[in-house]
């Protein structure tokens, strides 16, 4: 088909509105008037909008929870699902390029958002520009549907799916070539507990706190200790074991204050085995230090004997896998302590022949004789998708077409939009050998992966359009 030049022809233009919808700043802040998410995912929404108005497609602001718009008619829709959200860019010190000035280096646009989700929204969007352009024949509509809150709590999608009809299939750029045809469950815990007993000891914990979403390995966590006597010589203990431990952690001792800092790596939450937790960091420290006996001291000595640094739940006896999926991940995203209570916030990838129900209860037994409640934040079943539906295996063909690569189709642990429909999946845009920069400092899209990821959606939107 013509869908390969005239995307050529368009690269430029293409390069040009990612950086442009890259430098929005859209991470989700307080809700406003008709801006449920905040002002820099609504400018966002309202920004793909007009670049859709002028394209020529038929859109609509669906209350400024999402929006979509349309090529061609029909009653059956082939859906193509994004987000305008991104999630913080953490500690700006650690990205070699400012986080939304979405520059060029190395043929490469740097930028949070860049790979997640908004090079492949812009992407998607010109697909469907270079099939209106190329006058073929669509025997379905196609709808691009722009999801505003899918690094939080969904409800971008829960509105939009009671005010509109759902596409019959439907595919998200949200995650890696070929396929994904499964993704693990996610349940997301936040474990709590009240400390009633002040301590009386020489080291008191006047706080900790780090993360910042659930979905993201923290890259900084803080804490500040009150110490009573011997100052000099818990300082230099606490030096001896960052030093021994090579933990990349500093301290300011300021009268009997001692402020903590624990530096780490960010990663995604369905691998958090390749980032580093600053929070389990910290905590590793505060377990070596002589805390005596008391409530908040119980909390940190449980914290380093039920999870640690490890990513797979084995202490909290929820490890689990299955030959489709793999093991289980847990990551601790956010923590909030101080002297009367804690809350620790787990995200938790389980395999995608279980279910949440089998997580939750080995947690809540292995927790049963401590002082901690469990409170589901948020929990999503498994999807899968069989391998040999009509949805998988065109774009699988598509995808093999367009590149000459035989990868298998795989799951992963992400959280895709597919989730929200009955026929969907995720398709892109990180191809095989990729590494995927979703949620890490210096996230980019090289700019030929941008244009193939445009070039492969507008011939699989055309070829799904065929089927019956």
């Amino acid at each position: 088909m013509l869908f390969t030049q005239l995307l050529e022809n368009m690269k430029d233009e293409i390069i040009n509105k990612t950086q442009e919808l890259v430098q929005i700043k859209s991470v989700e802040t307080k809700s406003k008037p008709n801006m449920p998410f905040g002002e820099g995912v609504n400018e966002a929404l309202e920004y793909v909008l007009n670049l859709c108005d002028d394209l020529g497609f038929k859109t609509k602001n669906v209350d400024g929870y999402a929006g979509h718009a349309d090529l061609g008619e029909g009653e059956d829709t082939i859906g193509i699902l994004v987000h305008l959200d991104v999630v913080p860019e953490g500690d700006v010190k650690k990205w070699t390029y400012p986080p939304y000035s979405a520059m060029i280096v190395n043929n490469k646009i740097y930028g949070r958002g860049t790979i997640d989700d908004k090079g492949p929204t812009i992407a998607a969007i010109y697909a469907m520009k270079a099939l209106k352009d190329s006058g073929v024949l669509l025997k379905k509509k196609i709808r691009i549907i722009f999801g505003t809150d899918e690094e939080s709590g969904w409800e971008c999608m829960k509105y939009y799916l009671k005010k509109e009809k759902a596409p019959q299939i439907a595919f998200t750029p949200d995650a890696n070539f070929p396929v994904i045809y499964g993704e693990k469950g996610i349940l997301v815990l936040k474990l709590k507990q009240k400390f009633n007993l002040l301590s009386n000891k020489n080291i008191f914990i006047k706080y900790i706190k780090g993360g910042e979403l659930s979905n993201i390995v923290p890259n900084y966590c803080e804490a500040l200790l009150y110490i009573k006597d011997n100052i000099k010589t818990i300082y230099e203990k606490c030096l001896d074991i960052i030093k021994k431990e090579e933990y990349s952690i500093t301290l300011h001792l300021e009268d009997n204050n001692l402020f903590i800092q624990s530096q780490g790596i960010s990663s995604h939450a369905m691998e958090p085995q390749k980032g580093k937790n600053a929070i389990s960091q910290l905590m590793l420290l505060l377990g070596s230090l002589d805390l005596k006996s008391n409530q908040i001291s119980e909390f940190i000595d449980l914290y380093n004997d039920k999870i640690n640094i490890q990513t797979n739940g084995k202490n909290l006896d929820c490890q689990m896998s299955d030959e489709d999926s793999g093991e289980l991940t847990l990551n601790v995203g956010v923590i909030n302590l101080d002297e009367s209570k804690v809350e620790l916030t787990l995200n938790i990838r389980y395999p995608i022949t279980k279910n949440y129900t089998q997580v939750l209860n080995k947690i809540q037994n292995n927790l049963k004789n401590t002082q901690i409640e469990t409170q589901i934040i948020k929990s999503m079943p498994p999807l899968y998708v069989p391998k040999d539906s009509k949805l998988v295996k065109t774009l699988t063909n598509v995808y093999r077409k367009m590149t000459n690569d035989n990868t298998q189709v795989q799951t992963f642990g992400g959280g895709t939009y597919a989730r929200a429909l009955d026929n969907a999946v995720a398709f892109g845009p990180v191809f095989p050998g990729q590494a995927n920069l979703a949620h890490k400092a210096d996230e980019y899209i090289d700019i030929d992966d941008l244009l193939k990821n445009a070039q492969i959606m507008a011939q699989a939107i055309y070829e799904l359009s065929l089927l019956k």
